[in-house]
């Protein structure tokens, strides 16, 4: 098999799982399939994924394929800063021949440890938007083709809308939980003011020291409340 025909499979695997993605699968197993798999299809020593942190607007290692303790060791780098963050903000590829003799990379310690040397790095945008940056790494000098450029830029983009549905799925769940409890607790509150006589307030207030007293979420005590008024 040719080596463009091998990378068109993986690209093809990829967007299959990505699109098969549903709403009970959590976004650190999308980070973990996404590096798995572009480290498979790049031939990568190491795989990692950054994504964005709006709140600060810093970039963090969120998952790579790597064991190495060294490598897992929690970090971030602000927009602009380093590789990752230069090519965030220029929202433009970037590969760089050794690491270790490129001034704007950050890690050069942690990449002499770990035998990295030739990097690829790539933007993940959705929607115009940067949400995060997909490094690939090799444990020699190698000069990335257009090829596998190209296919380290179909996999940012796939795993960019794969990552933004997951967090919107979420995030849409949460919202749907919160407004059912919300509901839930009114019906509640409804009972205790037909059987106790409590004013709304009043209802609430029990229904929260309930919960602190057998240290059960005010949702499993609404939820006994109007079991009890349905038996």
């Amino acid at each position: 098999m040719r080596e463009d025909q091998s990378f068109e499979k993986h690209i093809e695997a990829l967007t299959k799982i990505s699109k098969a993605i549903t709403s009970d699968r959590y976004i650190e197993d999308i980070l973990r399939l996404v590096v798995t798999v572009t480290a498979e299809t790049m031939r990568s020593k190491i795989c990692a994924l950054w994504l964005l942190d709006n709140s600060n607007n810093t970039l963090k290692l969120r998952a790579t394929q790597s064991i190495s303790e060294d490598y897992l060791t929690e970090r971030s780098l602000k927009m602009g800063e380093g590789i990752v963050g230069r090519v965030a903000l220029a929202r433009k590829p970037r590969s760089v021949l050794n690491v270790l003799e490129e001034s704007d990379y950050k890690e050069k310690e942690l990449a002499g440890k770990e035998g990295l040397v030739s990097m690829l790095s790539v933007p993940m945008v959705v929607k115009d938007r940067v949400i995060g940056v997909i490094n690939c790494y090799t444990s020699y000098t190698h000069e990335f083709t257009e090829t596998e450029k190209n296919v380290l830029i179909t996999v940012a983009n796939e795993a960019a809308v794969a990552i933004e549905n997951t967090e919107l799925m979420v995030k849409t769940k949460v919202i749907r939980e919160e407004l059912e409890t919300r509901k839930l607790i009114e019906r509640a509150k409804d009972i205790l003011i037909t059987r106790r006589g409590l004013s709304g307030p009043d209802a609430y207030r029990w229904i929260q020291k309930r919960s602190m007293d057998t240290r059960k979420s005010m949702k499993e005590i609404c939820e006994a409340i109007v079991l009890t008024e349905e038996i």
